[in-house]
């Protein structure tokens, strides 16, 4: 009997699972689709970046 409730509760663990993983592709497509268009010609991941030395920060 216990090996059924363990199967059950696996199941269940790997449907919840699943779920959440579509939830979070979903969320990730509209936040795609809703992303400001790219600058042909651009490297997004470098954008901004301004080359040399970094202005010091004082806290």
């Amino acid at each position: 009997m216990a090996t059924t409730f363990a199967k059950r509760s696996k199941e269940k663990q790997r449907q919840e699972k699943k779920s959440a993983k579509a939830i979070e592709r979903q969320q990730r497509k509209l936040a795609r689709k809703n992303a400001p268009p790219r600058i042909p010609g651009e490297d997004p991941d470098i954008a901004g970046i301004i080359p040399g030395p970094q202005p010091l920060v004082f806290e």
